[in-house]
């Protein structure tokens, strides 16, 4: 597309075109997900928490050349785009707005049958069924993952190629007037409304009214597909079906449907769906159990059924569908190595998405793709894996494992890449030695008929049942939500002391310099060198450095905190010893303002003028900083508020007697950036707050906890009446009483202070105490009365007011139970859509 053509389509307030002739075929809303400078154009979104304007200067600097931007913009921000010489910028109302008109644009270019999905619950699913069902037979275009929000949706859609014979989309709205957008962008053909339930009930006034906003994205199509078994949703639906000019084709166990499903018949693995259709009857097998699959089972039963499926086909296929993964992890793997396992659905925008996320994953500089053939693509196989060839190269992968016939074809296309090719997966098992992988980054990313769970299997590293669950992207939205209370001058500082609260802290580190935080803090020096070696480039603050430490500190450009004269000559000594003789080390000076722990006062500010002075000084500060003692606590204010005035006259004098007005300025914790907005000076220091826990109940509900454990019950048993459980029998059963072992004791972290029913764990839904004494590897649970079995799932402290009951159980706060987890639980990091 020219800069004309995308003129002609937004109608912006007005343009800065320096390069009339330049074209643009990629939309990027993430900075982050760069991939071909010359190729994009970038839509700055401002958001409630942040704004993409932030990041133009940046991409400018990267090659990207077309920019639509907000006219509200930053004015500050705005003058400065001014001075992108070769920018094209386009300044509009509504840039969200501005980039579904395009999407729209895009769309109405393709004469195709498309599915368009709404529903409050199964969306991602029933897309990804149909995708699986009908690539055999199509070319389908379909939303990567749970792109099906106002943004998604017209990244989505601008996929459409003219390799493409039909597309699927799915469609999610929050509250009223966001659906005809969705529908312009879409332009559905064939509708399909999985259910109605309680998501964003709040944001509606009736659940008649939210039905009916869903129901806009419909008003075009030939035909809506829908189950009539939920009484509500057929009610409604059969309300406004004539004025919308709806034509339904239903499925539901109504003789009245056009699908009739007659009955059903669950086994230990699959179910059982006896269908009827225009008088005969089939029987068609899922290898599911769960009443949800079942329903959007039959959502795609009754798609094909319509588009003129046999019955018979539709079984075949239907025996075959997979599960549909709904977040990549990151796990452990073997030698030293990070398995970022997203191998459960394969298509190039999805590939794109977890090799952008694999390139930003600095822990090692070796990273290897195990890749399967492509199911559908609508391209030919020498366009499609040269294609995939050039996205690997961007991306850094060092190693490729092809896996499939149409890679072993293609191999010429991976020429210049360190490669090997299987024609299956049972090939690649039983040929390759896995023993190569060491130290780096392994993404598996395979069609599901290639079953690299198998591979999976293989790379993991082996450990016992418990497991500490780290949600990556619980971590992301909570940094994006105190981020959206800072003015856009301030800067963020994020803490990863103490292996990041216990959650790993490179991992964490690794996300946060991916999510633009600006410093990262740590206790001790070795931290940061571990972070430094893992490929961490941000800046971090050491906040205990300790004599020993100071070369490393110097050597791995971490930045120490200055509390002390003591401290202050002894790293200076160093510095001159070891710095380069022209150069000066970073330095944080910390006043204490009241929490007595470390720091300098007012009075030392004379001192610290003359030896930041003298021409022997080789360290160069670059910000003053002070902690609050009782910033959660409305009781201390006052004493808060003269630590904050304290600090800010501390600070203003040693800048004035230093010359120093850049020197940057911060006082504010997790809770001082909630209670004292106006003290956010510089920067602000975010702790517990970016782990999903707050003491304030209104800052609470905008969190997400970050980590649990999940473990699984080794055995139940039967204890009669009056017998004792564990060491010393300290717990005697009051009544039969059923016990389970699970397998997490004190070793790993669990404090014996919650044993004896103090704390409790989440069984099948249900609180349950830990009885008896905590055992080194093993803790008893009473699950008298609960409906379980062995292998199965028990969470420990699941949510943040868990954490908080487990915390007050023993008689602590929740940083020493998240701290408190040791190294041998292993970390499963998660990336949510």
């Amino acid at each position: 597309m020219t800069p004309t053509e995308l003129t002609d389509i937004l109608h912006p307030i007005r343009q800065k075109v320096s390069h009339p002739d330049s074209t643009f075929s990629r939309l990027l809303t993430d900075s982050r997900s760069l991939v071909d400078a010359s190729s994009s154009l970038f839509f700055a979104i401002p958001t409630k928490r942040n704004t993409g304007a932030r990041y133009v200067e940046d991409l400018y600097s990267q090659g990207v050349r077309n920019f639509v931007i907000s006219v509200d913009t930053d004015d500050t921000l705005l003058q400065r785009f001014e001075t992108l010489q070769e920018a094209n910028i386009w300044y509009v109302s509504d840039v969200v707005r501005s980039l579904q008109l395009l999407a729209s644009q895009h769309r109405s270019c393709f004469d195709i049958p498309v599915v368009g999905i709404t529903g409050s619950n199964g969306k991602t699913i029933c897309k990804d069924w149909i995708v699986q069902l009908l690539s055999p037979d199509h070319h389908l275009c379909s939303s990567p993952k749970s792109y099906n929000s106002q943004i998604g949706v017209p990244l989505s859609v601008w996929q459409l190629n003219a390799g493409h014979d039909m597309a699927v989309f799915e469609a999610g709205v929050s509250t009223t007037g966001e659906m005809e957008a969705l529908r312009n962008i879409i332009q559905p053909t064939i509708g399909i409304f999985t259910n109605i339930g309680q998501a964003h009930d709040e944001n509606f006034l009736s659940r008649s009214q939210k039905v009916a906003e869903k129901l806009h994205l419909f008003t075009r199509c030939q035909v809506l597909i829908y189950c009539t078994d939920q009484k509500e949703l057929h009610s409604l639906i059969s309300e406004k079906a004539v004025a919308l000019g709806l034509h339904c084709f239903t499925w539901g166990s109504s003789p009245e449907n056009d699908v009739v499903l007659t009955s059903t018949q669950e086994g230990d693995s699959q179910t059982l769906l006896q269908v009827a259709y225009q008088q005969h009857s089939f029987n068609i097998t899922i290898p599911f159990v769960d009443r949800a699959s079942i329903e959007n089972a039959m959502q795609c039963v009754a798609l094909l059924f319509y588009l003129g499926y046999d019955g018979a086909e539709i079984a075949r296929r239907c025996l075959q569908l997979a599960p549909v993964a709904m977040r990549l992890e990151l796990i452990e793997g073997i030698n030293g190595c990070l398995l970022v396992n997203d191998s459960y659905s394969l298509d190039i925008n999805s590939l794109g998405i977890a090799l952008d996320f694999v390139q930003h994953e600095r822990q090692h500089e070796r990273k290897t793709l195990i890749m399967s053939d492509f199911q559908q693509s609508g391209m030919v196989e020498q366009e499609l894996y040269s294609q995939v060839a050039a996205m690997m190269q961007q991306k850094g992968i060092t190693r490729f494992v092809g896996i499939g016939e149409a890679l072993c074809r293609c191999r010429q296309c991976f020429e210049g890449i360190d490669s090997s090719f299987y024609e299956t997966t049972s090939q690649c098992l039983q040929q390759h030695d896995f023993a190569l992988f060491q130290h780096e980054t392994i993404l598996l990313k395979g069609a599901r008929m290639f079953r690299f769970e198998r591979i999976a299997q293989v790379l993991q590293y082996k450990s016992h049942e418990t497991i500490m669950e780290v949600d990556l992207s619980a971590l992301v939205s909570n940094l994006n939500y105190y981020r959206s209370l800072l003015q856009p001058t301030t800067r963020l500082m994020a803490m990863v002391k103490a292996s990041s609260y216990g959650a790993g802290k490179v991992e964490v580190a690794n996300a946060l310099q991916y999510n633009h935080v600006d410093y990262l803090t740590v206790a001790y020096a070795d931290e940061g060198v571990e972070l430094r070696r893992q490929g961490i480039t941000l800046p971090i603050m050491v906040m205990n450095p300790e004599e020993e430490s100071f070369g490393d500190i110097i050597r791995y450009q971490l930045e120490p905190d200055i509390y002390s004269f003591r401290i202050l000559q002894l790293f200076n000594q160093t510095a001159r010893l070891v710095s380069q003789p022209d150069g000066f080390v970073p330095v944080h000076i910390e006043f204490d303002t009241g929490m007595h722990r470390l720091g300098f006062d007012g009075d030392d500010i004379p001192g610290l003028v003359r030896a930041f002075s003298d021409p022997q000084c080789r360290l160069r500060p670059t910000s003053t900083f002070s902690h609050l003692a009782c910033s959660e606590d409305p009781s201390m204010d006052d004493f808060t508020q003269r630590q904050i005035d304290r600090f800010r006259c501390w600070s203003q004098q040693l800048k004035d007697q230093l010359h120093r007005p850049d020197l940057l300025c911060h006082i504010l914790n997790s809770s001082g950036i909630t209670r004292f907005p106006e003290a956010q000076m510089d920067m602000v220091r975010l702790g517990i707050g970016l782990y999903g826990i707050a003491p304030q109940p209104e800052v609470q509900r905008h969190l997400t906890s970050v980590s649990h454990i999940r473990t699984r019950i080794s055995q139940l048993k039967a204890i009669p009446e009056g017998d004792p459980v564990g060491y010393n029998g300290r717990w005697v059963a009051p009544r039969p009483s059923t016990i389970a072992i699970i397998p997490i004791g004190y070793a790993d972290g669990l404090t014996r202070r919650i044993g004896y029913g103090r704390g409790r764990v989440t069984v099948a839904g249900q609180q349950c105490p830990i009885v008896g004494s905590i055992c080194m590897d093993m803790c008893f649970v009473d699950v008298t009365g609960v409906d379980c079995c062995e292998g199965d799932e028990v969470l420990l402290f699941p949510d943040a007011e868990a954490l908080e009951a487990m915390a007050q159980a023993a008689d602590t706060i929740p940083y020493e139970v998240l701290t408190s987890i040791s190294p041998r639980v292993r970390r499963v990091y998660i990336q949510s859509d």
